[in-house]
């Protein structure tokens, strides 16, 4: 996956640069993510200002870029449409708005979403929960960036739509552009991909994608049918202007912090919130430390999303998390520092107040194509070489999760959904190897010895390999090759130890670990069965001087 990235170290131009390019990057998907979340453009405009900010100056990876994702705005919709729900109510009820509309009370309850959610994630960090990221299988991460691309891909079908709307049932309807318009924006997309993949091969001094947008740029001058963002801000909310005055702090008074229902309506949402913006951020950042070949700091990533979407709530935006598509444009150019995370929030926040007119004439073909770099590089193309070469079950796990990312665009739910499989595979096939041989066997005393480990899973599987009637009347088994994982496992010796006292047999235990030794001893229930002594420890043999003699102690 990583082919198209170099392992150089970032430098300033390279961060500046970089920074400047992932700013044009962030516009078209700041304002289509807020038209999913159902707010104003200007809301996800702000939110990469601050959010992305704020994570690239204290977040625990440089180099990695925050700012509005679809993840968090399909959750944060929840939210707004919980207040606006409340505030259609309160019309019906003849309730005083005191002059807010049901959209104005929407976003009071996403902002108050956002509150919980980062105190949520800057709990997280400070108890260093972070640190879980790390139990996420290798398939799962697999089918994670899978989905991801893939979603990355069909979202791009948006730009190649003249209409968006929605019926009565909340389906999305849409028309699409002309053929003519179609053939024009394919051509300028292949253009856009061209100059990415070949600059390179020719200069290294510019990033390519900041060149092929440019490049892009001046060709749209003379094509009539290209399309720019001005074309997409009007057809997603009717608008052909943003609003570049600076925000205000976002006015919570209609929130009504008093009510106990609000709690239990809110607070699943902001933890949602919570968990699929770190989930996201803290994936993207084990890429990144793939791709630089250095370790991040989870933890510290955790507190800073956490902090960056309070403050993107107090100013009225949407929250956001990791950018994984703009996160490895930034990689691409070479933007490894922290610098450039912040450079593209500073250009952003520069564009939105004084170069509105530049953001409505960016190409859209060019993002396109520079998200369509961004799909390759991100797509986890190995997956392919896999089949047939790993167990079907890791391929069911890399399924699963792309499915459920692509469909129900859950990023949380799916790699948990990965990671319970995961689980389910590793206890159904562990259980199959737990064994049981026969070390000594002579007429009145037999020794077994077992490996493996006996837990829930594996149990059954332990147990059967033993038949206390017909076994000799003293029986030693050696767990010098096993562990007792849990609860289930101790019971299962304890068990063992009664079918044999019932039997009339003798059952001793050995060379048990220190730490099932503690369990049983804590358990206190092995009343049926002793346990040997361990062997005695010998220090390591060493030699003498002149090799004649191995001497022990």
């Amino acid at each position: 996956m990583f082919e198209l990235f170099s392992k150089k170290n970032g430098n300033l131009k390279d961060d500046v640069l970089s920074g400047v390019t992932v700013a044009l990057l962030l516009v078209p998907e700041a304002i289509a993510f807020s038209f999913i979340a159902g707010v104003n453009p200007m809301v996800g405009l702000w939110s990469a200002v601050f959010v992305g900010f704020i994570t690239a100056a204290f977040g625990g990876r440089p180099g990695m870029i925050c700012g509005a994702t679809g993840a968090i705005a399909i959750v944060a919709a929840q939210a707004f449409t919980l207040g606006k729900k409340a505030g259609l109510d309160a019309i019906k009820q003849g309730t005083d708005m005191a002059g807010l509309t049901p959209d104005d009370l929407g976003l009071q309850y996403l902002v108050a979403a956002l509150l919980f959610a980062g105190a949520f994630q800057i709990t997280i960090g400070l108890f260093k929960l972070g640190r879980f990221i790390r139990l996420i299988p290798h398939p799962v991460m697999m089918g994670f960036v899978n989905g991801l691309a893939i979603v990355i891909a069909l979202g791009q079908l948006l730009f190649f739509k003249s209409e968006v709307s929605f019926d009565d049932s909340g389906n999305m309807v849409s028309t699409w552009l002309s053929p003519e318009s179609i053939g024009i924006m394919v051509a300028l997309i292949a253009l856009t991909m061209s100059i990415i993949v070949l600059l390179p091969r020719v200069t290294k001094a510019v990033p390519p994608t900041l060149v092929a947008i440019i490049a892009v740029f001046g060709v749209t001058m003379f094509l009539d049918g290209s399309r720019d963002i001005k074309d997409i801000l009007v057809m997603l909310t009717g608008k052909a202007e943003i609003d570049s005055s600076l925000p205000g702090f976002t006015n919570l008074s209609a929130v009504p912090w008093g009510e106990q229902s609000f709690y239990i309506a809110i607070i699943p949402i902001s933890l949602t919130i919570a968990l699929v913006g770190l989930i996201e951020s803290l994936l993207t950042l084990q890429l990144i430390d793939e791709i630089t070949e250095t370790r991040g700091q989870g933890n510290r990533e955790c507190v800073a999303q956490g902090a960056a979407n309070i403050m993107s709530g107090m100013f009225g935006g949407m929250g956001g998390c990791a950018t994984i598509g703009q996160s490895l444009i930034n990689m691409k150019n070479g933007g490894r520092g922290r610098t450039s995370g912040m450079v593209g929030a500073i250009t952003l926040l520069l564009l939105i107040m004084f170069g509105a007119d530049i953001i409505m004439s960016i190409p859209v073909a060019a993002l396109v194509g520079v998200m369509f770099m961004i799909v390759i590089s991100t797509f986890e193309w190995s997956t392919f070489k896999t089949i047939g070469k790993v167990a079907n079950s890791e391929l069911l796990v890399i399924l699963a999760v792309t499915l459920v990312t692509v469909f129900l665009h859950n990023l949380a739910l799916a790699v948990l959904v990965g990671v319970i499989l995961s689980a389910l595979v590793f206890a159904w096939e562990s259980s199959k190897h737990v064994t049981v041989t026969l070390l000594t066997d002579e007429p009145e005393e037999r020794v077994y010895g077992v490996s493996g480990m006996i837990y829930f899973g594996s149990v059954h599987e332990f147990s059967e390999k033993f038949q206390a009637k017909s076994d000799v009347k003293n029986i030693v088994i050696d767990f010098e090759e096993a562990r007792i994982c849990d609860l289930s496992g101790l019971e299962a010796v304890n068990a063992l130890g009664n079918r044999y006292e019932n039997a009339g047999k003798h059952l001793r235990v050995r060379h048990l670990s220190a730490d099932c030794r503690r369990m049983l001893k804590k358990a206190g229930t092995l009343v049926n069965i002793e346990v040997l002594p361990d062997d005695p420890n010998y220090s390591v043999a060493r030699l003498r001087s002149d090799d004649s003699k191995i001497i022990g102690s």
